[in-house]
């Protein structure tokens, strides 16, 4: 294991760039931004079998082999931050999803909680906030407990551990 307190500010940053572009290599994440969203893209698709609906649809992130549409949020969860706020929700009256796959992570990307939120629910719990133009939506405990919603926790689990055993993670 590396000692990160050693490295100085600008090593601790090649590092971050060094891991971006291993996810990326390992088809883990589609960009070298923020890990968060590509990670909760990827394991919701490899724990489904959706298809990743690529950059071309907009407000949609994945579809199920019937036709489901999901846009799938992430949330890392930090001893600096607390929140559950999801990113941003364009659109929301367009009704470009059928589902919100969420996901809450630790701040060591291990699955908190996730769930499958049904549209309906996302209308009625969502946020407009003018400035941004968007909704947001926040991942309270009370979700999971929203009729329709299902708790997807376990499978998430699941999969992210292959995840590690395929790519031989200590």
């Amino acid at each position: 294991m590396i000692d990160l307190t050693r490295l100085t500010s600008i090593e601790l940053l090649t590092l971050h760039a060094r891991i971006a572009e291993e996810l990326r290599g390992r088809a883990i994440a589609r960009t070298s931004n923020n890990p968060t969203g590509d990670l909760a893209e990827y394991l919701f698709c490899q724990a489904f079998g959706w298809k990743p609906a690529g950059n071309s649809k907009a407000n949609i992130d994945a579809i199920a082999r019937d036709g489901t549409r999901y846009q799938i949020k992430g949330r890392r969860i930090t001893r600096h931050t607390k929140s559950r706020q999801l990113s941003a929700i364009r659109d929301l009256a367009g009704r470009h999803f059928d589902y919100l796959a969420g996901v809450l992570f630790t701040e060591e990307y291990r699955i908190l909680r996730a769930a499958l939120i049904p549209y309906a629910i996302v209308e009625q719990r969502a946020k407009f906030v003018e400035h941004t133009n968007s909704h947001k939506f926040i991942l309270h405990d009370d979700v999971w407990t929203a009729p329709g919603v299902r708790d997807v926790t376990q499978k998430l689990t699941e999969t992210a551990r292959s995840l590690e055993a395929q790519h031989g993670a200590a």
